[in-house]
């Protein structure tokens, strides 16, 4: 099992933005440091506490100060850029890294960055559809480009400007071959994007908000679009998401991952709680769509999605997660706002160099022909 990262991120409104954006680069870079292999950043235009605005932008600040890792996007909202910016950014940047980008997408859930940019009213995920089409022609075509897809809204040509002999009319097409990975975050249970994922070889990634009863559902889906396409799936391209704070102690853990009034783990629950309430999005929380709304109290949200304690209890937890939920094959390790860093840096320190090797010595114990291998 790989153990990935992923950020929103979430800081309080009253933080520098120049610190808190200096804070999220030196988390990644830590990540780096210590093995992790990739690292998912988020992007929103109008959100106070989510204030990285193009996670392509934010990624392309890392290359040079990171050498393993791969950069992902968390997810670039493709309702909010036209297509061929995407695929031309997306393909410098994979240049730039040395072939290291993910690039991951979706549709764009913030209804104030669609107001803002007039989209509010439009079927944001048509959008998306259209533009993951055409992002893939422009990869996959050669100028001069003339894409006109059925019922799609980019009409992408350079056939009536193009002149090959000095080089104009061309788009640039990524360093990996035949395209980088895409990858979709899943927030909803039976998501049926899963199944578009699994015929296009897209891989998901389960977001850490949602119950693992729901992250269940994610897989048989994925199975079914690989299937459709007469494919296997492979449970190494299915990443979870979970929320984790891993300390030296118990005392700590539970303090600084829970009950603190201070703690960010506290703070991140109760602004996604906000969040999903706003959008009519709260059942991903609950067990059955007749809780109620009362009974999403912070206590149930952590007792349900928090993973927290010494090395020994979180390596019981995961693999507690994984005997619920099946085989996959990254564990994605949800940053926070550095409350006390040297807290926040310990907890990724025991992640990777205590908690996944446990994790994985039982695997291999699981599997002898891995073990061997």
């Amino acid at each position: 099992m790989k153990l990935g990262y992923f950020t929103m991120p979430m800081h309080p409104a009253h933080r520098v933005w120049e610190e808190t954006l200096r804070e999220d680069r030196e988390t990644v870079i830590l990540a780096d440091k210590l093995g992790f292999h990739d690292a998912f950043i988020g992007e929103h235009l109008t959100d106070v506490h989510e204030n990285i605005t193009s996670s392509m932008m934010f990624l392309s600040s890392l290359v040079g100060e990171t050498k393993s890792i791969k950069l992902a996007t968390g997810t670039s909202n493709l309702s909010q850029w036209h297509p061929v910016l995407v695929a031309a950014n997306a393909a410098m940047l994979d240049h730039m890294s040395g072939g290291r980008l993910i690039l991951g997408v979706s549709a764009g859930a913030l209804s104030t960055d669609a107001e803002a940019l007039g989209i509010l009213d439009e079927d944001r995920n048509k959008i998306f559809q259209e533009s993951i089409d055409v992002i893939l022609k422009i990869w996959g075509g050669d100028a001069p480009y003339d894409i006109d897809l059925p019922d799609n809204r980019f009409k992408v040509s350079t056939r009536r400007t193009y002149d090959l002999d000095i080089g104009v009319g061309h788009l640039p097409k990524p360093m990996q071959t035949p395209r980088p990975e895409i990858v979709g975050t899943v927030l909803a249970p039976f998501s049926k994007g899963v199944i578009q994922m699994g015929k296009r070889d897209f891989h998901p990634l389960s977001a850490n908000f949602l119950l693992p009863k729901w992250v269940k559902t994610h897989w048989p889906n994925y199975v079914e679009g690989k299937k459709e396409v007469g494919e296997v799936a492979d449970p190494a391209d299915w990443r979870v998401a979970r929320t984790i704070f891993v300390a030296d102690d118990e005392a700590t853990a539970h303090a600084y991952g829970r009950d603190s009034a201070n703690s960010p783990y506290r703070f991140y629950y109760e602004q996604i709680s906000k969040k999903l309430h706003r959008s009519k999005r709260l059942f991903v929380l609950k067990n059955d769509k007749n809780q109620s709304d009362e009974e999403i109290t912070y206590d149930y949200i952590m007792d349900n999605l928090m993973i927290c304690g010494t090395v020994n209890s979180v390596v019981d937890q995961i693999l507690a997660l994984r005997e619920e939920i099946g085989d996959f094959g990254e564990i994605v390790y949800a940053g926070m706002d550095w409350a006390d860093p040297a807290l926040s840096k310990r907890s990724m320190e025991l992640m990777a160099h205590e908690v996944m090797p446990r994790v994985n010595a039982v695997i291999a114990a699981e599997q002898p022909h891995l073990a061997m291998g």
